[in-house]
């Protein structure tokens, strides 16, 4: 069944007009008092999400692409697919953000800045609802940069405090960074397919729809690798994967909600997503070889760095980086495990780890601190909150029989089939699972243990949290219980369709407990055994880690962050006074030098040859051009302005000589006007200036002369380029000129013909240019003749 077309752009653009509106209903709110000021918002918000949600589960069911023209001459077109990978990817984005409006109207009360941080929420909503519908590379990489922009705003939240700016301007420069190397990528791909649909180079649903056909066309044109390294660095610096990691920890300054809904559910999930549309054009051994080992080490990372997290929101930092780097290995195996894996463990995860930061939140607000070793024993005072952290902790952790446990389960079936089938160095890969799964068992023990274990004498709770706060993240947790116990409501609803919208072959998600020994479950069994024995010694470890991590803080990705930095701002102090000296020389070398530089950059990238060139010239020509060599020669051995001056002028008649012999009459009676006005000119400011030239620095002689020649090769370059092979034939205007021009428009000489009789109205609207600047001169010289200057 086709999409609804209006149904799907109402969806994205219903947050962006909520978005346009908040400043309006702030104040119309600030009419009720503070209190439906601040929470008015909230509410009104978790309404437009609501309402996007409905209009997004109405499309369930439904496959097809729509399209509303944008850039008709680009074949650019804001075209949206619908499929289950989208759907499943933009009612997590809505259903969870109908969850966090609710949670933020209470906790954000009495914030500031409220209007601007709702407005900026339900933006980024809308973002990753275009994401997850878009068919086109253009709009793709605009929602993909969108969320990036409305990220940098929520981080950066508190803007009075460094750390909030720190990291808001970290995340910032690393996913825009991978957002340029998405265009890029974007940009091979539509080269790819150019030609081959007539929708347009950049139809990613035509792409996708025919990739055994865009896959050979990238493979022919040298582009396939170059273009899979690009959107692999693309996603690893939106998802966190190492070593572009560093920066979502960092990210947990800005409010619990911010967290929740950007860094749990929603946009650092955008790269995976897009490694999951994009699966079957780059679906393959380097696919695997890639993405497999980058998701694992990942994995493997982001657990040991959340067991030697100190705060609870850093500790789900680190667990969302190893989780995301699960998704991206799930997507990354070559077989059907792949595509199962990825899209159930998208769908898992954005649950538990939603209700685990709404967790972390309500622990915050109520006890006042977020440091794990100060908190323990909560459940006597906040039962419902320990039973929801119980719920999704165990999801997380991977124990059986919660939905963590069966995508995870996924997990290690695919690295055992892809070891047994490649064998070597995929071998590594169940061994990295289980080693992080481990890892992942001890961090969720610990955050338990938040509830269960000792209760310090600092952890204390002086109210009950508001229903407000809990019942976002009890919904979340009686999803994750529901799907756990009928695993098949999820798979049936939207999972199985979300895998085979990423699959290449046949797929057919499972979810259910081990009835017999079988590898995976053995790798469960041990990282389950293991990792609980790890968490009853895990002081040890984390010593253990803490060591290690000592000894690398050398090369922590934070620490060259900085150094990057810091040596970018060292450059800039010393090329800014190099730059702008207020000498128009110096302006004119570093313009012209960068213009000059980019153009022959441009012309290597292409690949294009210079053409041979023909030289049919005659005698005259010959010493018209000697002459206008040595007068420039000349030019620079002048002693005096007047003589330079001079000898400019000898090689300008040259040139227009040497026009004359080439029977362009026209082009020398311009290059002789201009020549006389330059003249002129020249001696006017001549009488201002020494008669001579003073002592002149070798040293810039030499620069000037480089750079002289430097811009003259660049210009002799782009004529050749530019100028049509002498064997290639007239394009069809050309002809016509050509044979149209002396008997349609009377004239001997073809140029001057366009120029007055077919592009006469070009000619007219320059010289009424022309005019217009003769007229305005003469009205300030008259003005200035009665003193009426000012």
């Amino acid at each position: 069944m086709e999409p609804e077309q209006g149904a799907v752009l109402a969806a994205i653009a219903l947050p962006f007009l909520g978005a346009v509106l908040t400043p309006l209903a702030y104040r119309l709110f600030a009419l009720g008092g503070e209190r439906l000021r601040d929470e008015g918002l909230g509410y009104a918000g978790a309404l437009v999400a609501l309402t996007s949600f409905g209009l997004v589960a109405s499309q369930v069911g439904r496959e097809g692409t729509v399209a509303v023209s944008w850039i008709p001459a680009l074949d650019v077109a804001v075209r949206l697919r619908v499929d289950g990978l989208a759907l499943l990817f933009a009612l997590l984005a809505s259903g969870i953000g109908v969850c966090i409006f609710v949670y933020a109207a209470r906790y954000m009360r009495g914030k500031p800045n409220l209007g601007r941080f709702f407005m900026t929420l339900l933006a980024f909503m809308g973002s990753i609802l275009g994401v997850a519908f878009a068919a086109d590379l253009v709009v793709l990489f605009v929602f993909w940069e969108l969320t990036s922009v409305c990220s940098f705003v929520l981080i950066g939240y508190y803007t009075d405090d460094d750390e909030s700016r720190y990291s808001a301007r970290m995340a910032m420069l690393v996913t825009v960074g991978g957002g340029l190397c998405l265009l890029v990528g974007a940009l091979l791909l539509s080269v790819a397919a150019g030609g081959l649909f007539d929708s347009g180079a950049f139809d990613l649903a035509a792409m996708l729809a025919n990739e055994k056909t865009m896959r050979r066309s990238l493979e022919e044109s040298g582009l396939f690798l170059p273009a899979l390294a690009l959107i692999t660095v693309a996603a690893s610096a939106k998802s966190a994967q190492v070593p572009l990691h560093f920066w979502l920890p960092r990210a947990m300054v800005a409010p619990t909600p911010v967290s929740a809904f950007l860094h749990s559910a929603t946009m650092v999930k955008v790269g995976v997503y897009v490694l999951g549309r994009l699966r079957p054009l780059f679906h393959g051994p380097e696919w695997t070889a890639i993405l497999v080992t980058l998701g694992l080490v990942t994995m493997t990372v982001g657990a040991v760095l959340a067991v030697l997290a100190t705060d609870i929101k850093e500790l789900l930092a680190y667990s969302t980086a190893s989780h995301l780097g699960l998704m991206v290995a799930g997507f990354g195996l070559q077989s059907h495990y792949g595509a199962e894996t990825g899209a159930y463990h998208l769908f898992n995860h954005a649950l538990f780890k939603a209700a685990l930061f709404l967790v972390a939140g309500i622990v915050a607000h109520e006890v006042g601190t977020r440091n794990i070793d100060d908190l323990g024993g909560l459940w006597r005072d906040l039962p419902v909150t320990a039973a929801i952290t119980g719920v999704a902790a165990l999801s997380m952790a991977g124990v059986p029989p919660f939905g963590g446990f069966y995508s995870k389960e996924l997990l290690f079936a695919g690295t055992w089939d892809a070891a047994t089938t490649s064998g070597g160095f995929a071998w590594l890969f169940p061994a990295l699972a289980v080693f992080a799964s481990i890892f992942t068992v001890v961090y969720s023990l610990r955050f338990i243990w938040l509830f269960v274990g000792d209760r310090p004498e600092t952890a204390t709770v002086d109210h009950r949290p508001s229903p407000a706060l809990v019942a976002p993240a009890a919904i979340l947790a009686v999803l994750v219980a529901v799907t756990s116990v009928t695993p098949e409501l999820a798979l049936d609803a939207i999972v199985q369709d979300a895998a085979e919208a990423t699959a290449v072959g046949p797929v057919e998600v499972h979810a259910e407990l081990p009835t017999h020994l079988t590898p995976p479950a053995v790798m469960s069994a041990i990282a389950l055994a293991v990792g609980t024995a790890g968490f009853t010694a895990v002081g040890r470890v984390r010593n253990a880690i803490e060591w290690l991590h000592t000894r690398a803080s050398v090369v922590h990705p934070t620490v060259l962050y900085d150094r990057v930095l810091s040596s970018v701002e060292t450059a800039s102090a010393w090329l800014g006074p190099a730059v702008h000296t207020g000498q128009i020389r110096t302006y004119v070398i570093w313009g012209l030098t960068t213009a000059c530089t980019l153009a022959l950059a441009g012309y290597a990238s292409t690949s294009v040859a210079i053409p041979s060139v023909q030289v049919d010239a005659s005698i005259v020509m010959v010493l018209v051009l000697a002459t206008a060599v040595l007068s420039a020669v000349a030019v620079t051995r002048a002693e005096a302005h007047v003589t330079g001056v001079l000898t400019l002028g000898i090689l300008g008649l040259m040139v227009a000589i040497f026009y004359i012999l080439a029977s362009g009459p026209d082009l020398a009676l311009t290059q002789l006007i201009v020549e006389t006005l330059l003249l002129l000119i020249f001696l006017l400011v001549i009488e201002q200036m020494p008669a001579y030239y003073g002592e002149l620095d070798r040293r810039i002689a030499v620069r000037d002369g480089v750079f002289s020649v430097f811009v003259g090769a660049t210009a002799t370059v782009t004529v050749l380029l530019a100028a049509p092979p002498a064997d290639q034939p007239l394009s069809e205007t050309a002809r016509f000129y050509v044979d149209a021009a002396v008997p349609e428009g009377g004239g001997t000489n073809i140029v001057n013909v366009i120029l007055t009789d077919f592009r006469a109205f070009d000619t007219l609207g320059e010289s009424i240019v022309v005019l217009i600047a003769a007229l305005s001169v003469l009205v300030l010289l008259a003005m200035r003749s009665r003193g009426e200057t000012r």
